[in-house]
C-alpha cells in the first residue's frame, strides 16, 4: 500500500477571484478522505455568458468521490464562498460547518432549492473542533467585510494547515472581530505547516486601512450635502452599512434601506447577534413624504447590477423615489474588476439627471476588505509557516503572492484551478492536473460550460439566425420553401427583402436539386444551410446560425 499524502486541490478560486472551492485530502493516493472549504459562485457577463444566471465550480471530480468527503466547511458568507451550497449540496451530500452568521444565509440558500436546512450545522468558532475523519478542523475569527469570517485551522496527520479565508489586519473593523496579531503568533509559535492564503490585494503597496477610518470622512460628506444624499455599498458590508447609517443619524436625516439584499442583510446580522445598534430606519413610503435633504438612502447595486435599487434610481425611479439635480451619490465601495460597464452606466444615468456622483477614487469613502502586500507579509511572519500557498486570485495575483512568500524563506507553488498539490513534506509538489471548468446555471438547469449550449447561444447573437421550413411530398416539394428570420436585418445589399431572395435561392436550388439528394434528408439539409450562408454573406456580410425541418407526406 502507497504512503499516505496530504493534498491540496483548488476547483475554484485560484487563477481567478470568486467561485472559492477548495478540496483537502489524506489517505493512500486515490483513496484520500475528503474535505471541502467554501462552495461559491461567480457571475455571469453577457460577452461570455449570455442568459447564465449564476457559474459555480465544476465539482464532477468531487461528486465521483462523494462517499469519502468528511465535511464541507464555509468561512463566511460572501456568495463566492457560500453561494452554490443550495444548489450543489444533492450532488455531495456532506455534512455542512459554519459559524451562526454564515450559517444562517446558508441555511436559507438549501430552503431556496427545496433542501433540508438542517445539514448545515452552527458551529462555535475555535478553541472548538470538528472531528472529520483525518482531520480536526475549527473556525478561527479573522477581520474582513462580512462578520464572523474565519480562517480554517485544520490539522492533519502531516501538520497544521490554515486556510485563510479572505481576511484584511484589522484591528478595528466597527462590526464582527478584530485581527488578533497575539493569537495568530500562538499559533505560529505552535507551528504552521502550510498557510493557504488569500492573494486579492497582493499588488497594493501600502498597509491597508482600518474600517474606523472611514467613518468621519463619510459624515462629514453628508452632513455638507445639500438634498437627498444616497450612498451604495456591498450589502454584505455591515459595517460599512452601519456607518453610513451613522453618518446619516448624525447629520440629521432619516435613514431608508432599499434593496432586497440590504434589508436582508442587516436582519441577518441583528438575528445572530453580530449587530445589536443599527439605527432606526423608515420606510420608503415615510421617505418620499420628508423633504430630501433630510432625507439618507443606502441602496444596494454598489457593482451595477441592473436590477438593484441603484440602477432602479438611475432608470428614473424606485420605489417611488427619483433623484433630482442637487442630490448626492456616493459609491462606498470598489468596483470590481469586470464589472465597470455597469457602474459606469449607472454614474452617466446619475450624472444626466445633475445628481453629484462620488466614487472611491480619493480612496476616502472605502476600504478593502483584503489583506494588502504588506499586511500578507505580516501574515506570513506571525504565523511563520513551511510552506505558502497563494489562494484566492488571478494567475498574476498566484504568482506575485508565491514570489512574496519565499522572500521570507517559506517554500511556496503556484496552483491554479485543478492542480493537485502534494503538501506532505516541507517542498510542494504538484502531483496531477484534474479538468477543472465550470457549471453554468442556466434557468433551472445546471449545464456544463462545454456543453455548447452558451457556445450556440453567442453565435446566435453574433450572427443572427435562420429557420428554414420545407415540405416533400414523394421527393418533391409542396409549394416553395418558406424562411424566418431572427436577429438579421430585413433587406441587404441588394436592396429586396432578405427573406424573399433566401426563399427564392432555396426554390432555385430545389429544383434544381437531384433526386438522390431530394430523397436524403442529411444531404438536402447541409444543401440548403450552405446556400443560406452563402447569400446572406453576399446580402449582409454575415454568415447565420441555420435551423432547418424537413417535413414529409407519406
Amino acid at each position: 500500500m502507497s504512503e499516505a499524502r496530504l493534498i491540496y486541490l483548488p476547483l475554484g478560486g485560484a487563477g481567478e477571484i470568486g467561485m472559492n472551492a477548495y478540496v483537502y485530502g489524506w489517505g493512500a493516493p486515490g483513496e484520500e478522505r475528503l474535505i471541502v472549504a467554501d462552495l461559491g459562485v461567480t457571475f455571469p457577463e453577457m460577452e461570455g455568458s449570455p442568459g447564465v444566471d449564476l457559474i459555480f465550480a465544476d465539482i464532477e471530480w468531487l461528486e465521483a468521490r462523494a462517499d469519502r468527503i468528511e465535511g464541507i466547511f464555509i468561512t463566511h458568507a460572501h456568495e463566492d464562498h457560500v453561494g452554490a451550497i443550495g444548489h450543489l449540496w444533492t450532488r455531495l451530500r456532506a455534512p455542512v460547518y459554519a459559524r451562526a452568521f454564515t450559517g444562517h444565509h446558508a441555511r436559507r440558500k438549501m430552503e431556496e432549492q427545496g433542501n433540508d436546512p438542517e445539514n448545515i450545522n452552527i458551529v462555535p468558532a475555535w478553541p472548538e473542533t470538528i472531528e472529520a475523519g483525518p482531520f480536526k478542523v475549527g473556525f478561527a475569527p479573522i477581520s474582513h467585510s462580512i462578520p464572523e469570517s474565519s480562517t480554517l485551522i485544520i490539522d492533519t496527520p502531516a501538520g497544521r494547515l490554515l486556510h485563510t479565508g479572505d481576511f484584511k489586519t484589522d484591528a478595528t473593523p466597527l462590526v464582527g472581530e478584530p485581527f488578533d496579531e497575539q493569537f495568530w503568533s500562538k499559533l505560529g509559535d505552535e507551528g504552521i505547516h502550510t498557510l493557504i492564503c488569500d492573494s486579492t490585494n497582493v499588488f497594493s503597496p501600502k498597509p491597508g486601512r482600518s474600517e474606523a477610518t472611514v467613518g468621519p470622512e463619510i459624515t462629514n460628506l453628508v452632513r455638507d450635502a445639500p438634498g437627498m444624499f444616497v450612498a451604495t455599498t456591498f450589502a454584505s458590508n455591515v459595517a460599512r452599512v452601519k456607518t453610513l447609517a451613522n453618518a446619516g443619524i448624525e447629520a440629521g436625516r432619516s435613514v431608508c434601506l432599499m434593496g432586497r439584499a440590504m434589508r436582508r442583510m442587516v436582519e441577518a446580522s441583528v438575528l445572530t447577534g453580530v449587530l445589536d445598534d443599527f439605527p432606526t430606519t423608515v420606510s420608503p413610503e415615510d421617505a418620499q413624504q420628508m423633504p430630501r435633504q433630510n432625507v439618507m438612502l443606502l441602496v444596494t447595486g454598489s457593482q451595477g447590477e441592473r436590477r438593484a435599487a441603484s440602477a432602479g434610481l438611475a432608470r428614473g425611479k424606485y420605489l417611488g423615489l427619483e433623484l433630482a439635480e442637487g442630490d448626492t451619490f456616493l459609491f462606498s465601495s470598489k468596483t470590481i474588476p469586470g464589472n465597470e460597464r455597469g457602474v459606469i452606466r449607472i454614474i452617466n444615468a446619475l450624472a444626466e439627471q445633475g445628481v453629484d456622483v462620488i466614487d472611491d477614487s480619493s480612496g476616502d469613502y472605502h476600504v478593502s476588505g483584503h489583506a494588502n502586500r504588506p499586511d500578507l507579509k505580516r501574515m506570513h511572519e506571525l504565523t511563520r509557516p513551511k510552506i505558502v500557498v497563494p489562494m484566492h486570485g488571478e494567475f498574476r495575483h498566484l504568482r506575485a503572492h508565491a514570489r512574496l512568500a519565499q522572500s521570507s524563506g517559506a517554500a511556496s507553488v503556484i496552483a491554479p484551478n485543478g492542480t493537485m498539490v502534494d503538501l506532505t513534506g516541507d517542498t510542494p509538489k504538484v502531483v496531477d492536473h484534474i479538468e477543472a471548468g465550470r457549471t453554468y446555471l442556466d434557468g433551472k438547469v445546471q449545464i456544463g460550460a462545454m456543453d455548447g449550449v452558451v457556445r450556440d447561444r453567442i453565435r446566435m447573437a453574433l450572427n443572427g439566425h435562420v429557420l428554414i421550413s420545407l415540405i416533400l411530398e414523394e421527393n418533391d416539394p409542396l409549394g416553395d420553401p418558406w424562411v424566418e428570420l431572427s436577429g438579421l436585418p430585413e433587406t441587404g445589399a441588394s436592396k429586396a427583402g432578405l427573406a424573399d431572395v433566401l426563399e427564392e435561392d432555396l426554390s432555385q436550388l430545389i429544383g434544381r436539386a437531384k433526386r438522390k439528394t431530394l430523397s436524403d434528408d442529411g444531404k438536402l439539409e447541409e444543401e440548403l444551410r450552405r446556400a443560406v450562408r452563402k447569400t446572406c454573406e453576399d446580402e449582409i456580410g454575415k454568415k447565420p446560425e441555420v435551423t432547418v425541418i424537413i417535413s414529409r407526406l407519406s
